[in-house]
Order: structure tokens, then sequence, then C-alpha cells
């Protein structure tokens, strides 16, 4: 069967659908939900997931040796983790979420392209624009054999605090906050125990759910724009 490159870094319904199955596509859930939302994602995995998807523990493939949150792994972690997904160098990945505005599956996005993987791409919509259009979903958990995962630690795609902070400093770039409103102004109480409200000094609000419409896909990049 023929290999179809993706198509960018946004992937449509159809066009997944279309290729599902071929060679060297691995579908990745990278569902997460904040404590507040009360959601098991891998639990809503194992419900129903895309054919053939591999479950992305986000709590669980991040840096393990600090009480930091989803903190990136070390680059040989992170190639062992990402191989023991069955993600391989010459794979192409597509990563969902259920979130609904595509909350965790950007992650993994950007994980792999930091570990120089760039055949990566999200699915637009998510598996809620999937279940919409009424396409087939199984159920279980699927674990793929364990591949040949090469990390090619791409630092222009990291900054760390003291980066963030000489970068605000220096005016060099925009730091953007993909929060919500309420809790960018420090209006709203943080989901998360013991963490204050607001933001840091500097930054610009782009809420990650003011950019997609009601169907969880991206809205234009018109409209985007204009936000």
């Amino acid at each position: 069967m023929t290999e179809h490159p993706l198509p960018g870094a946004l992937v449509s319904s159809g066009w997944l659908a279309a290729h599902l199955g071929e060679p060297g596509l691995v579908v990745v859930d990278g569902s997460w939900y904040l404590p507040a939302a009360g959601r098991d994602p891998r639990a809503e995995y194992r419900a129903g997931h895309l054919p053939g998807a591999v479950f992305w523990d986000l709590d669980e493939l991040s840096d393990r040796s600090t009480a930091l949150p989803h903190m990136l792994a070390p680059p040989d972690e992170l190639a062992r983790q990402i191989a023991a997904l069955g993600i391989g160098d010459g794979d192409r990945v597509v990563a969902y979420d259920g979130s609904g505005t595509n909350l965790s599956a950007p992650r993994i996005w950007w994980t792999l392209r930091v570990a120089g993987h760039q055949a990566a791409a999200v699915l637009d919509g998510g598996i809620g624009r999937w279940r919409a259009e009424a396409r087939p979903l199984e159920a279980g958990e699927v674990r793929r054999p364990s591949a040949r995962f090469t990390a090619r630690f791409e630092s222009a795609w990291v900054r760390s605090e003291p980066d963030v902070l000489a970068t605000l400093k220096s005016g060099a770039a925009q730091l953007l906050d993909a929060r919500w409103r309420g809790g960018f102004q420090g209006i709203e109480a943080e989901p998360r125990p013991g963490l204050r409200g607001g933001h840091i000094p500097g930054a610009k609000n782009l809420p990650c759910n003011e950019l997609v419409g009601p169907d969880g896909t991206m809205l234009p990049r018109e409209e985007i724009r204009l936000r």
C-alpha cells in the first residue's frame, strides 16, 4: 500500500479515514483533562478510540524525576518512551484528544517535534468530530511492538525560565498564554490546587478554547487573526 505524506500539521477526519491502516501511520490518543473535569482519559480510551490508536499517557510520558507536572523528559528517556509506544523513526503520527478544544493533542505534536520527528500532525476536531461523523471506533487497549526511535533534540522548540525572562526583557518575542480568559486575568479559581491566578507579566492571552468552532475544528485563519 502506498504511504501518503501528512498534508500538514493539522489533518481532517476525512483524510485520516482515507489513510487509516496504512503502514507507517500511527494514530495516538493523547487525551488528558484538568482534575476539575472529573474525567478518566484512559478509561474513556478503553471504552472507545479510533481503530488502531495507542494511548499516550501524558502523566506517565513526562519527566518523572521532578514534582512539576508534565515536564519534558531527557532526550534518551523521551526516545525510550516514544519507542515503547511503537512509534519509529520513519512513522507518520496523527494525535487526537477528546477535549473538543485541542487541549492535549498539540502537546504530543510538539513533543515529537522537539525530539526531531517532523512527520506529526493533530486530528482537526479530535474524537468528537470523528464520532459526530459516525466513523468507526474500537474498544480495548492497543499495544504496538516496540520500535526504534532516535531522538534528535531540537533546542529551538524549548525555552527555559531564564530564556523566557530574557525574552520578556529584550522584547525579542511575544509570550502567549493559551489558558482560558478567567484564569489569565486571575478572576477565576485555578482548577489545579496550589496555583495562583493571573499570568506572567508581559504575556498576551490567546485562549485555545476560542480557536475552535462548535464542532471542535480550528477556525479559519482569517478569524484566528482577529482574536
